[in-house]
């Protein structure tokens, strides 16, 4: 923790890269034309492979890479700012694919056809309403808790854009680390030399395994978020891995029917079929509860901002009176597009959005963005539970509906559709929530930014149905190798709430389970993302902890220059893993890369390789501090 993080307001210590009164080029022609095009390729790319294995890869380090060798190939006289509005409209092209990819496709297996017209004009409407939820947030999530929320991946890409603007040592520690990570990332998932996720099963704990996914990018994240938050993430993914699932497999292995909503018994259930059947559901219960601690906690705050642009609305205030870095959109265009927004989701036809519909989108909408941006801030965007949040949001919504007894297929179909938009919209303000830390740490301006991630809405939207649609006459969503399982998913939860049979206590479990992690001083939203999402996520991040913690511990003269170092070449290897895997993405759709091909190596040669990376991570970062 550097000296201020331990005011009580950090951000009037703060100073940024480049100075409030320094003016530089920034919202230009060629930088939102490159980040457009970088947004629409991200996004093709990153859609196939979230219908494919469920899970996208983040292009906002990818898109400040590619920002800084175009530009400075190509014109002289780019700036930091510049390379800053490339990397926020093309980062914005995967945020959009995800939130488009883990919903849309549930509405075809409810027996929807969405026309490609149709899916744009959701994801627009959707991605433009988180843009405009995450504006009030700002000055709260970003300013006002700097040094709280370390934002992994805006951080990250903030120090490879300072470390490409200054050159020397540190831009070569970025470049080793990136070529290390983009080499590590090529050899295991285009060669398949070793497999990606290592794992042992536990006999003697009701054989549940031990895994981790083996990726510098995870590790890289791991030690810029450091030990603390890792090790409580860990903690929510030992009780459900550990605990839990050794637990459910004891007591249900004399069962001879399958226990709801499982259709298997548990004695022939592995340990992540019992994770997907129940822990996912006390996960989703837990996120829920971790988002509703965090929103009362950040209140008081998020009020006072909220009331300062209201003051802006009705007593004339200008934003000349703040500095540059402090000019958001003004609050009368965030209620004035917001409510644009609102009326289009209800006069739209083909939409299926009556008021009560209306309603959750906008309470549930402001509420799970602001859970979004905190868990980012939290954990970064790797391990951002979308899919819990959306879940929440579709078991809140079918509740209304079935106890006003709207069950039939039209309502399980606008139920989605409001599940589609907050979706949409969580990922857009997740995204936004890292570039705008970018552009904090920089000294970027919030109101181009903020206009630049609603360009980076738009242009990519309008692919989305295309791809979509491309990718489903090609494979066949819902097919085996077109899987969408974040969709699929979706159609469970609303058919089973709308039919009466959804699994609440475990839900309910997951939410007590919350509260008690945060009556013990815990925070509850890392332990709840780590209790819902595999276990093979939080356990590479922890290892990265470990090498933070390590590195603080043997740097005896407490010199900042061993962190530093360590956040550079974490940056790095973010960023090489981040760009080799949109390379691969894009290989996988082009058919030049097999995806399901078989390693030539197992378990213990991938944890020798990951270990290798870690080691090096820890040596590297003392090096010079010794």
């Amino acid at each position: 923790m550097n000296k201020s993080e331990k005011k009580t307001n950090p951000s009037e210590e703060f100073a940024p890269y480049v100075p409030a009164d320094k003016k530089l080029p920034e919202f230009t022609w060629r930088a939102n034309i490159l980040g457009i095009l970088i947004a629409i390729i991200f996004g093709a790319g990153n859609a196939y492979l979230g219908l494919k294995v469920g899970m996208t890869i983040s292009a906002s380090i990818p898109a400040a890479v590619i920002s800084m060798a175009v530009l400075r190939s190509l014109f002289k006289g780019s700036s930091i700012l510049e390379n800053n509005i490339v990397q926020t409209v093309g980062s914005s092209g995967e945020s959009l694919a995800a939130g488009v990819i883990f919903t849309i496709p549930a509405l075809i297996f409810l027996g929807d056809t969405p026309s490609s017209l149709k899916i744009f004009w959701i994801s627009l409407l959707g991605g433009l309403l988180g843009v405009l939820f995450m504006i009030p947030l700002r000055r709260y999530l970003i300013v006002q808790e700097h040094g709280k929320l370390p934002y992994p991946e805006g951080t990250a890409c903030a120090e490879i854009l300072k470390a490409g603007e200054q050159g020397g040592t540190k831009a070569l520690l970025v470049l080793w680390g990136g070529l290390l990570g983009g080499a590590y990332k090529f050899l295991m998932s285009a060669v398949h030399a070793w497999v990606e996720v290592p794992s042992w099963t536990l006999n003697f704990l009701q054989k549940t395994v031990i895994n981790l996914e083996a990726t510098p990018s995870l590790l890289g994240v791991g030690f810029i978020i450091g030990p603390r938050i890792s090790a409580v993430m860990m903690a929510g993914a030992a009780l459900g891995w550990w605990v839990l699932i050794p637990l459910i497999k004891m007591f249900g292995a004399g069962m001879t029917t399958p226990l709801f909503p499982a259709k298997t018994l548990i004695a022939d259930m592995g340990a992540r079929e019992i994770w997907s059947s129940y822990i996912r559901y006390i996960g989703a219960g837990a996120v829920a509860t971790g988002g509703l601690v965090g929103l009362i906690k950040a209140g008081p705050i998020i009020f006072r901002s909220i009331k300062i642009g209201f003051a802006e609305l009705f007593k004339g205030q200008t934003s000349a009176r703040r500095a540059r870095t402090e000019d958001d959109i003004p609050m009368k265009w965030v209620l004035i597009g917001s409510a644009l927004i609102i009326l289009a989701l209800w006069l739209t036809p083909g939409i299926r959005m009556n008021l009560l519909s209306i309603a959750v989108v906008v309470v549930m909408g402001f509420f799970f963005v602001t859970v979004a941006s905190l868990s980012v801030g939290l954990v970064g965007s790797s391990t951002n539970p979308v899919s819990g949040m959306t879940i929440c949001t579709l078991l809140v919504t079918c509740l209304l509906f079935s106890l006003l007894g709207w069950t039939d297929q039209s309502y399980m179909l606008t139920a989605m559709m409001v599940g589609s938009i907050i979706c949409i919209a969580i990922c857009m303000a997740g995204d936004n929530s890292q570039d705008l830390k970018t552009g904090y740490i920089l000294g970027a301006t919030p109101k181009l930014q903020q206009f630049s991630n609603l360009i980076g809405v738009v242009f990519p939207a309008t692919v989305m149905g295309g791809t979509l649609y491309l990718l489903h006459s090609a494979y066949g969503l819902g097919s085996e190798k077109l899987s969408a399982p974040q969709a699929t998913l979706m159609s469970l939860v609303v058919k089973g709430v709308l039919q009466g049979n959804l699994p609440w206590i475990l839900v309910v479990l997951g939410m007590v389970i919350g509260i008690c992690v945060e009556m013990m001083g815990i925070g509850c939203l890392p332990f709840a993302i780590g209790l819902y999402l595999p276990l093979s996520l939080s356990t590479p991040i922890m290892v990265g902890g470990l090498v933070a913690l390590l590195v603080t511990y043997w740097n005896k003269d407490h010199s900042e220059n061993a962190m530093e170092r360590g956040v550079l070449l974490s940056s790095g290897l973010v960023a090489g893993d981040a760009l080799m895997g949109v390379l691969i993405a894009l290989l996988v759709v082009m058919g030049q890369v097999q995806v399901e091909a078989e390693p030539y190596f197992g378990s213990w040669i991938a944890l020798g390789a990951f270990s290798a990376v870690s080691v090096m991570l820890g040596a590297i970062s003392l090096r010079k501090a010794r």
